[in-house]
């Protein structure tokens, strides 16, 4: 891995606009102050700079994404998710519903944020889901229909690495080729690839074969698009929105290692905060700046509730308890954390074809990752994830959902996403053997959490309590999700690859023995929502009105996953790109 290293020790790639240095800012005041270069912050910068008359500041608290290889080899993305200098390491208050456990909890520290960290699955919901959003918040700019510009505007459909036919693997009618976000099938044939179709033609009751899983009907089983450009190379808000197209841009100012502690009051009634105070890498020294027109969070489910708390905006009486006098009494800052428990089932396999080989051979991996240098191309140009995913509901009549509501957001909406991993994935890989993994995540939790701080220092990490498996309802679903996956494995094509299934989970056949498994052994997909939520402009709670203007509140805004209350699937992923743009739509 010595080419991996070199790399890594490669020097920035210098950017006009970029900055590491915050005595190099022209200017302390600008049009525009975004805080928070991921997901969502990298997109603002460029929509609002489209307008030469704006000035924007993008403050990210972490390093540039510039050179930082594995966040550019799409397999190598999981080895700086959790423990790196890339992430915010950040992890859970102990979780009752996981027997008392405390879990990492990840979020990309870097230009990119989480999209420079994650695993590059790309999936926009259901029609359902938006449709909801539109209901609850009586905007129909956030419906289906309404939406479809913005997916458009922000995906770039390109060819997978190996420039294979992708004929019958996806639906172009869905699609837009004139986009800025790459987004393109596998590159890189999987040998479980021929069983997972296979499932799909012999259990066509239960998991169906969806031909394009973002057409708004997701349910079925189908090829995985992924946030990956066609030379292999992961594609995130910062390699797309903040690329050399749109960089050297004279109106836009990126500044990293600059956190942000809190937003600064500039005037009394109403309410104004058009200053932002933040640190530069480890000094102690506090820097403000200014914004003409406002300022925007976009820091994610955990930052963004953490600024605003800190600035006295939340709970008064939790705000009190710490001794952080109140701005503004905003009581659902923080509140209504929701995100998605996953669990998974390990079968050991007739194969020597699987990742457990490569990641278990240092020799291989070199010789893979060299391929990927030299020619972007072999198995490097995939994340760890399997070529297929799944999207699953119960039925309303099975007996956990009976007499109850239905907790997704309408029957296009999948209650399970299912991931078919061809290695082990999320254990501790053992010293030999081969491995099938299957992994399930629910969707649709009921139980719900929050974001709090931890002191009235503004760079303490916050107490991060998802409240996994709270409600009895979350437990009994994993549960059912588990049978799913043992109906799948079950398919008659499984039968001359599998052997048996692997610790931890042994073949236990009741209720409740699943049930101790899941809370012993179930972890996060790591989509957190709805802690700065959205609802209607005359709704008395909520913390955003559809605008994502902060209530009661001139001049600031979030944007970002923290905005989007309801358990809706993954479709967070792209959301913060569109908001971004209604955003824009709505301030023209």
């Amino acid at each position: 891995m010595l080419r991996l290293f070199l790399a890594l020790a490669s020097p920035l790639l210098c950017l006009a606009k970029l900055y590491e240095d915050v005595e190099l800012l022209p200017t302390i005041s600008f049009d525009f102050v975004i805080c928070g270069g991921g997901t969502a912050g990298s997109v603002l910068a460029n929509r609002l700079t489209e307008n030469a008359n704006y000035s924007v500041l993008l403050l990210e608290a972490g390093p540039s994404n510039v050179d930082v290889l594995p966040s550019i080899v799409p397999f190598l993305g999981s080895t700086i998710t959790s423990n790196s200098p890339y992430s915010w390491n950040y992890t859970t208050t102990a979780q009752p519903g996981l027997n008392g456990r405390s879990i990492d909890y990840p979020r990309g520290h870097m230009l990119g944020g989480s999209s420079s960290i994650n695993y590059m699955l790309y999936t926009r919901g259901s029609s359902d889901d938006w449709d909801n959003y539109a209901s609850t918040t009586g905007d129909s700019g956030w419906s289906w229909s309404n939406v479809q510009k913005y997916f458009r505007k922000n995906e770039l459909w390109s060819l997978p690495a190996d420039n294979h036919s992708t004929a019958g693997e996806y639906d172009p009618k869905v699609h837009s080729v004139s986009g800025v976000n790459s987004v393109t099938l596998p590159g890189y044939p999987q040998p479980i690839d021929n069983m997972l179709l296979q499932t799909t033609k012999e259990l066509p009751s239960e998991f169906p074969f969806n031909l394009d899983m973002n057409s708004g009907n997701p349910l079925g089983v189908g090829w995985a698009q992924s946030t990956i450009d066609s030379l292999g190379q992961r594609s995130s808000s910062a390699t797309s929105y903040l690329g050399p197209k749109y960089i050297d841009r004279p109106n836009l100012h990126v500044l990293v290692h600059a956190q942000v502690s809190r937003l600064v009051q500039t005037a009394q009634s109403p309410a104004t905060f058009k200053a932002v105070e933040f640190k530069q890498g480890n000094t102690t020294t506090l820097h403000i700046v200014t914004a003409r027109k406002e300022v925007i969070l976009s820091a994610g489910s955990i930052g963004s509730p953490r600024i605003l708390l800190s600035s006295g905006i939340g709970d008064k009486r939790a705000l009190a308890e710490l001794g952080i006098a109140s701005t503004v009494h905003l009581p659902d800052v923080g509140q209504n954390l929701a995100d998605q428990a996953t669990i998974g089932v390990y079968w050991e396999v007739n194969s020597t074809d699987t990742i457990d080989t490569l990641t278990r051979n240092a020799t291989l991996s070199a010789q893979v990752l060299d391929d990927w240098l030299d020619n972007r191309q072999g198995r490097f140009v995939e994340s760890i994830l399997g070529n297929f995913v799944g999207w699953s509901r119960l039925s309303l009549d099975n007996s956990v959902l009976r007499g109850r509501a239905d907790p997704a957001s309408g029957p296009k909406s999948p209650h399970y996403e299912i991931l078919p991993l061809n290695g082990i994935g999320g254990l501790p890989l053992p010293p030999t053997g081969n491995f099938f993994n299957l992994v399930v995540a629910l969707l649709c939790p009921v139980s719900r959490g929050s974001v709090t701080l931890s002191s009235s220092d503004p760079f303490a990490p916050p107490l991060i309590d998802p409240g996994f498996l709270n409600d009895p309802l979350d437990l009994e679903m994993m549960r059912e999700g588990i049978k799913i996956l043992l109906d799948f494995a079950a398919a008659p094509t499984w039968r001359k690859y599998i052997i048996e299934r692997y610790q931890p989970f042994p073949n236990v056949t009741t209720d409740a023995a699943i049930e101790a498994y899941i809370r012993n052994s179930a972890s996060t997909i790591f989509h957190p929502l709805g802690s700065n939520s959205m609802s209607a402009k005359d709704a008395e709670g909520g913390v955003v009105d559809p605008d994502l203007r902060v209530k009661g509140i001139p001049f600031l805004r979030v944007v970002d996953g923290s905005v989007l209350r309801e358990s809706a699937g993954r479709q967070y992923t792209s959301s913060p790109n569109e908001a971004a743009d209604l955003i824009k739509e709505a301030r023209a």
